[in-house]
């Protein structure tokens, strides 16, 4: 499993926000290469993209554009039936995504930001899109996206 959890997540789904929660309205990053060490680190590659709701405008603390999710289900989440999507800012193949809360979150090194670190593919993945070979100014939408908690 490629899912990372940063610190900042981890809390909030200890706590009271939750998974769903934490992560409202954020947005996801995608990115070339592999993945960091772990979801508090400084992310790697070359930022390819930003998915939002159907590839809108997103300024961190507004609820415009930014990711929701379908009600939970057996322990687990889906994104909603929003159309996720980004348009490529560089060209390069995906390798993996930071799933982010709805605040600023400049990338750098945080243990209190909620993030969440997972693997692209076509096909397979924690994220799948309609393509991993991203161009510059070409749409690419998300599949399938989903989270589950472990019931053991």
């Amino acid at each position: 499993m490629t899912v990372k959890l940063s610190t900042g997540l981890r809390n909030a789904m200890a706590g009271t926000a939750g998974f769903a929660g934490a992560l409202a309205n954020g947005v996801i990053h995608v990115y070339s290469g592999p993945q960091p060490v772990n979801a508090d680190a400084a992310p790697t590659g070359t930022l390819l993209g930003i998915i939002t709701k159907d590839a809108g405008a997103f300024t961190p603390g507004s609820a415009t554009n930014g990711l929701t999710f379908a009600a939970a289900a057996n322990g687990g989440v889906t994104k909603s039936a929003d159309v996720w999507k980004f348009v490529g800012l560089a060209a390069g193949t995906a390798g993996w995504f930071r799933h982010v809360g709805n605040a600023v979150d400049d990338g750098s090194v945080s243990a209190t930001l909620p993030r969440l670190d997972g693997a692209i593919a076509a096909g397979a993945g924690d994220l799948r899109m309609s393509s991993v070979a991203i161009t510059v100014g070409v749409p690419v939408t998300v599949d399938v996206y989903s989270f589950a908690i472990p019931a053991q």
